[in-house]
């Protein structure tokens, strides 16, 4: 079985909200990652082929990776695109409609994120636009005429901005359900990038409505890196949950249902 490691970065930044911190590496960091992924052999391909070998397509070459980012932050037009224009590596941005400027609201409170002509620009310099729901909830906590709305609203959007089909999704915080994974797949949606057991490894046997990512973090070392890129260091999709994740999905249904949701960001 072919371990293909899809790499999640969100923000890449010396400077960042303290609630985004977590999930944030620098520039030096980032660089440092494409310099080890080069260096392991690795060769970083498009979303679309690892997704065309999970629908039942030719199989992507040895030692493939992926590079995904979600959210849709400034710092992607910045720092991130000419990083990797200029190493000639293909990227999908995933962006949540409603967080892109101008907006009168947005979901991440005190980060600078895009704006729709800078997703339009990159969009014709080759980066996948992809979908990430209208506001960022939690998918797997809401009722279905809700879900349906942020996923297939974010679809509408983002192709009526760009003036062509998209079919890359990403789950909010990862989460998803088996109902949540029908309406995907009915708003249109080919492929969705999920979280699974926090990082694994996705493979070509892989669901192509929630393949695994390895998610980037401040606090993921060299050494982790390192294991990443030799193909170790983490599971292999596909696999079953675990009674934790079901466990933590009941646990944040309950609270939303007496009003009381869990914060994943805060307010």
């Amino acid at each position: 079985m072919s371990v293909v490691p899809v790499f999640l970065y969100h923000t890449v930044s010396d400077d960042s909200p303290p609630w985004l911190a977590q999930f944030t590496v620098s520039p030096g960091t980032f660089v440092e990652h494409l310099d080890m992924i080069a260096d392991s052999g690795l060769r970083v391909i498009p979303l679309r082929r690892l997704v065309a070998a999970l629908l039942g397509g030719p199989s992507v070459p040895a030692r493939s990776a992926v590079l995904t980012f979600d959210d849709g932050y400034a710092d992607f037009a910045s720092t991130v695109a000419p990083l990797l224009a200029a190493r000639g590596l293909p990227s999908t941005l995933y962006v949540t409609t409603g967080a892109l400027r101008p907006s009168d609201t947005t979901p991440f409170p005190s980060a600078a994120t895009l704006t729709w002509a800078q997703v339009r620009e990159l969009d014709t310099a080759g980066v996948e636009i992809g979908g990430h729901t209208e506001t960022h909830p939690q998918l797997d906590t809401l009722p279905r005429t809700w879900v349906r709305d942020e996923v297939a609203g974010c679809k509408r959007r983002i192709e009526d901005e760009l003036g062509h089909p998209v079919g890359s999704f990403a789950y909010p915080h990862g989460y998803s359900s088996r109902t949540v994974r029908a309406l995907v797949r009915e708003a249109g949606w080919t492929s969705a990038a999920a979280i699974r057991a926090a990082s694994a490894f996705s493979s070509e046997r892989d669901d192509p409505l929630r393949f695994a990512r390895l998610m980037v973090r401040a606090d993921t070392g060299r050494d982790r890196f390192a294991l990443w890129t030799s193909g170790a260091g983490a599971p292999v999709a596909p696999f079953a949950e675990g009674p934790r994740t079901r466990g933590w999905r009941a646990y944040r249904r309950a609270r939303a249902a007496v009003g009381l949701p869990y914060r994943a960001i805060p307010a």
